[in-house]
């Protein structure tokens, strides 16, 4: 028998079809964005919340009961979700948006992810998402989605550690100068840094046994959510190519030079 003051958790992990890491990008002929004809794969660090969800049920035994993966994307996005079932999720949720589509701004996945849990009926008590998707660069998910719920939050860690039985989690976070130990009653949103883990690659039975998990399919209008962009990007466009530089012999060659490029200083 189970003891009756052992907390079961309900892991929830949002991940992301993102374009993949080692792509270099480039800016689409219309300067309407980056060029999305190129290989796609989960965001990194969505793979470690991934792992670190796994991981958690690993040490923590039967007092996770379920691991939950979900994603708001186009079809192709439910690739994503069979990557994250092989490592170790139990089922997934495709929130599906059409090929095309503008991809949902933060506010928008958060507003998706509160009515995400609202209809779990098992509930959640914990969140693991990666601190920031690599396409956007935004790293505001996970603290409005905390704001949104009235929920604790621990950003950017490097280290988690769960007693169930207090309901508490204790999270070790990076910051500037050093380490910074945070503890969360449960429920709790966190997100999580690239020095938590590193994620395991999935092994071929593990890849067969996740096609035939389940992988349920929502639309935002089932979720009463609205996913049209609050902002307008009017053009994209790479940086401008650097220029290489040159050597000067003395500091008055160097004063000439930089007349010559229109860089002249005024005292302060």
């Amino acid at each position: 028998m189970r003891p009756s003051a052992v907390r079961l958790l309900n892991i929830l992990v949002p991940v992301k079809r993102s374009v993949d890491f080692a792509v270099k990008i480039r800016v689409n002929p219309e300067q309407t964005g980056i060029d999305l004809n190129v290989k796609h794969s989960m965001n990194p660090f969505d793979e470690i919340a991934v792992e670190e969800a796994v991981r958690l049920r690993e040490r923590l035994k039967d007092a996770v009961k379920s691991i939950k993966v979900v994603t708001i994307g186009p079809p192709k996005a439910g690739e994503t979700l069979r990557t994250a079932l092989a490592m170790g999720a139990d089922s997934a949720i495709h929130v599906e948006i059409p090929d095309g589509a503008p991809l949902p701004e933060p506010l928008a996945v958060a507003k998706t992810l509160r009515a995400l849990i609202a209809r779990q009926k098992e509930g959640v008590d914990v969140v693991i998402m990666g601190k920031q998707a690599i396409d956007d660069d935004a790293g505001q998910t996970g603290q409005m989605l905390a704001g949104l719920m009235d929920w604790a939050q621990a950003t950017f860690a490097s280290k988690v550690e769960i007693d169930t039985q207090k309901k508490v989690v204790n999270v070790t976070r990076e910051i500037d100068g050093g380490l910074e130990e945070l503890k969360c009653r449960l429920p709790v949103v966190i997100t999580t840094d690239l020095r938590l883990n590193e994620p395991r690659y999935a092994s071929l039975p593990n890849i067969m046994k996740a096609k035939k998990k389940s992988i349920e399919k929502l639309s935002p209008v089932d979720l009463g959510v609205d996913l049209a962009p609050r902002l307008e990007t009017l053009k994209v466009t790479e940086p401008p190519k650097r220029v290489g530089g040159g050597k000067v012999a003395n500091v008055d060659e160097l004063l000439a030079k930089l007349k010559e490029a229109g860089i002249t200083g005024k005292p302060a």
